[in-house]
């Protein structure tokens, strides 16, 4: 269960510069990942009517989970790369190494469920928008499934080191998957938790690409009904309307009705195929987004199981999990911001901010005022005072003689 040459020293620390970029990232990423999945929460909880769809729903259930990243697993991370050099702490360590193993075995298959969700959401909704399958309350159970799962895989790194039964193999000073230690644990059964978070990738991907399709598929179809359907609307119309005033000019006036009927059929067309346009960038996006982040950390896992863990590997694994990280800022802007209902209420909060901090503040009351001329508007003086007065009774005066 041990590498082979473990025993003749520690493994070489993490280089300084290393550890000060690689830590400064996942500082960055923290901040801006927690504050904009938390301002979303924000947004959802104080408009009541944006959480009563089952899309709401799966969406607000992404961004829980990224602050729940940003809050456990990030700082656990920053500590292993912050580890001591000479692996003091024995039992320690191990037990540090194998709560981060567990936390990124949770961001990973909880990311990847949750995302296949969102996907199946859209197509659930754009492919069957009058027979969903997903009901408000299939979408609550699913969840409540997702949920159980992520927080199930989370124990599985300590089942396989028998750490609530015997505990042996956490008071050495080897690690799993953690620098810093003397040596590495190897064998299939320490890394079930790596053998486990590829495929839940790869089938993630795959539900992706197959649902961004049929999506597009969809918009494709409904486009080209409405393009054969365009011209008729006129013709009905035209049929139906009564005879205009310049009834001896009817050449005139159906190549009149032709224009604009055209010109209503190429607006229509044109506004659906910006529509096209516009989700298939969307999509195109969000499945990159995911591939991009993603992608390398599974493939580094794979590498791990084929040729076992070296530090030179647990060194790239770190590297491309900070990459994994960047999606707790990447969802808010793809899946949160993209909704017109929540950037419109972010808006109106913004501009009642907005407008409170620029309000003047009333007078105290019992002390003197101070007129300000810039914002009164010219500066008055006090002899203007009466003479606007005389002015007003002057014209009270003309109106009486004139009603008289």
């Amino acid at each position: 269960m041990y590498s082979p040459g473990a025993e003749e020293g520690w493994s070489p620390p993490l280089p300084l510069g290393f550890q000060v970029s690689l830590t400064s990232v996942l500082m960055l990423e923290l901040v801006l990942g927690f504050s904009s999945n938390l301002t979303v929460l924000v947004l959802y909880c104080a408009q009541s009517n944006l959480v009563d769809s089952v899309s709401n729903m799966v969406t607000v259930s992404l961004h829980v989970l990224d602050i729940l990243v940003c809050l456990l697993c990030l700082p656990l991370t920053v500590a292993v790369i912050l580890l001591p050099a000479d692996g003091s702490g024995g039992g320690s360590l191990a037990t540090l190494c194998c709560f981060h193993e567990a936390c990124v075995t949770f961001t990973s298959v909880a990311t990847a469920i949750n995302v296949l969700v969102i996907s199946l959401d859209r197509y659930d909704i754009s492919v069957r928008p009058a027979t969903r399958l997903l009901t408000p309350r299939r979408a609550a159970l699913l969840l409540a499934a997702v949920w159980a799962m992520s927080l199930a895989v989370f124990f599985l790194p300590f089942l396989e080191g028998d750490f609530f039964f015997s505990g042996w193999r956490w008071k050495t000073n080897r690690t799993l998957l953690c620098v810093g230690g003397q040596g590495y644990h190897t064998g299939l059964a320490m890394y079930y938790h790596l053998l486990l978070q590829v495929p839940c990738f790869f089938i993630a991907v795959i539900v992706m690409l197959f649902t961004y399709y049929r999506i597009l598929q969809a918009l494709n179809i409904r486009i080209g009904t409405h393009i054969k359907r365009g011209p008729r609307a006129p013709t009905s119309t035209d049929a139906t309307s009564p005879p205009p005033v310049a009834a001896d000019r009817p050449g005139v006036q159906a190549s009149v009705s032709a224009i604009i009927a055209l010109r209503r059929a190429v607006r229509r067309h044109r506004d659906r195929r910006e529509r096209q346009r516009r989700v298939f960038k969307m999509s195109l996006i969000i499945i990159s987004t995911f591939l991009g982040c993603w992608a390398p950390l599974s493939m580094v896992n794979v590498l791990i199981l084929c040729m076992g863990p070296s530090d030179s590997l647990v060194r790239v694994r770190l590297c491309f999990l900070a990459m994994a990280y960047g999606t707790t800022i990447f969802h808010p802007l793809l899946y949160a911001f993209t909704r017109q209902k929540l950037r419109k209420a972010l808006k109106t909060r913004v501009k009642k901010r907005v407008v409170s901090l620029l309000q003047v503040d009333p007078a105290p009351s019992g002390g003197t005022v101070i007129h300000n001329s810039w914002v009164e508007g010219g500066g008055q003086r006090k002899g203007r005072k009466p003479r606007l007065e005389g002015s007003d009774a002057t014209s009270n005066c003309l109106t009486v003689a004139v009603r008289e």
